[in-house]
């Protein structure tokens, strides 16, 4: 691998990197890696990536973790965000978000999460009229009030995921290999087929592909797929914007950042009772937007080593339909539908950081905070294996 000559640098010598993977952990990691001196070079087995990195809302959401590192950690992502977004002329829109209450017991969680968070975060519970003023997508119909935060920030994931390759390198000197699949490695070497590549540093930053090169890691590191099923809606004609993402009271359940509300175990056994098709398919809807104006609708969770690769129309009806309860978007057709699969730890922990050789550094399990907690995690990984 050449040097890459920066005019700062011309004379020192580079430590070198190799990062396998060029979806969001794989971009933040060679970022991460390039800030502190590697020269990087970033192997990606596709013509670029198409995984889950591109298949999400797009949200960078540090009201889905918990108080204490994890949001300290997102907060951290965010910044990263806005300064790359920034200096790569991506655009970014930081409008919040709003999760919507439609009865007492999404009322009370709401009202409790605020009162143990008002300090930490920047959190205010709103009245049905307050919440209307934020957004003119919010159905009115027997609305209790919103839980406003505005930390939550939106990317176009698509967008950015393909063109920050070319930022980093322009930025950095960072090397890209597409359609380029990593084999085997055996460090210092890296191998793609019969061809072999030398680095100080390994750091393995697939997602699910993970299992390809540590399949017998993989089987026994707590490890399961999650298979979810997303939908983007039309712009409307009037090119309206919603505002915050906002969020139905399924989503209360769904993120950790909620379990320190002393009534979401009520809420949970309501939703039991009422909803146990979505709670059996994973389901809580949400709904972003993009420059476009065009709605990001999902989404779905469904738990294997294995998933049949056909999406259930039924599923997607599901999401519209709960969809409707709180936002007024009933006039925008389906655009496109699909599916993605992430790797998710079993065993509670929000990410896997594992050294499998000495100079082998695996980063994954980042489970659906992959858009959240990239950048800020790679910070703490280079920092601690770099």
């Amino acid at each position: 691998m050449q040097a890459y000559n920066h005019p700062l640098t011309h004379y020192m010598q580079h430590k070198t990197a190799i990062v396998v993977g060029a979806g969001i952990a794989g971009l933040a990691t060679a970022r991460s890696l390039a800030e502190r001196g590697y020269q990087v070079t970033v192997f990606e087995r596709s013509q670029k990536a198409v995984g889950a990195s591109i298949r999400n809302f797009g949200m960078i959401w540090p009201i889905g973790q918990p108080a204490g590192r994890l949001y300290e950690t997102a907060l951290r992502s965010k910044s990263i965000w806005k300064k790359v977004c920034t200096d790569a002329g991506l655009w970014f829109e930081e409008k919040g978000s709003l999760h919507l209450a439609y009865n007492d017991l999404e009322w009370q969680v709401i009202n409790d999460f605020a009162a143990a968070n008002n300090t930490i975060r920047p959190v205010a519970v709103l009245n049905a009229a307050q919440s209307l003023a934020k957004s003119g997508a919010v159905n009115p119909e027997n609305l209790k009030g919103a839980l406003f935060s505005s930390d939550e920030m939106i990317v176009e994931a698509r967008d950015v995921i393909e063109k920050l390759p070319a930022y980093l390198h322009t930025r950095y000197g960072i090397q890209f290999h597409f359609s380029k699949a990593i084999t085997a490695i055996d460090h210092p070497y890296v191998f793609s087929g019969n061809e072999r590549y030398e680095a100080d540093k390994i750091f393995v930053c697939s997602g699910a592909d993970f299992e390809t090169l540590y399949p017998e890691l993989f089987t026994t590191s707590d490890f399961t797929k999650c298979k979810l099923q997303m939908m983007r809606l039309d712009a409307s004609s009037s090119q309206e914007r919603i505002g915050p993402s906002l969020c139905g009271g399924l989503s209360l359940i769904h993120y950790k950042s909620f379990q320190e509300a002393a009534s979401l175990s009520q809420l949970k056994d309501f939703y039991h009772s009422t909803m146990h098709e979505y709670l059996e398919r994973g389901i809580h809807v949400m709904v972003s937007q993009n420059a476009q104006g065009e709605l990001t609708v999902g989404d779905s969770h469904e738990y294997a080593l294995t998933h049949d690769p056909f999406d259930r129309q039924h599923i997607y009806q599901l999401i519209l339909d709960y969809l409707h309860q709180f936002a007024l978007l009933k006039n925008r057709p389906v655009l496109q539908t699909w599916n993605g699969i992430y790797t998710k730890m079993l065993n509670g922990n929000n990410e896997y950081i594992h050294q499998p050789e000495p100079g082998v550094i695996i980063f994954n399990g980042l489970g659906g905070s992959g858009m959240t907690m990239s950048f800020g995690l790679a910070e703490e990984v280079v920092d601690r294996f770099g």
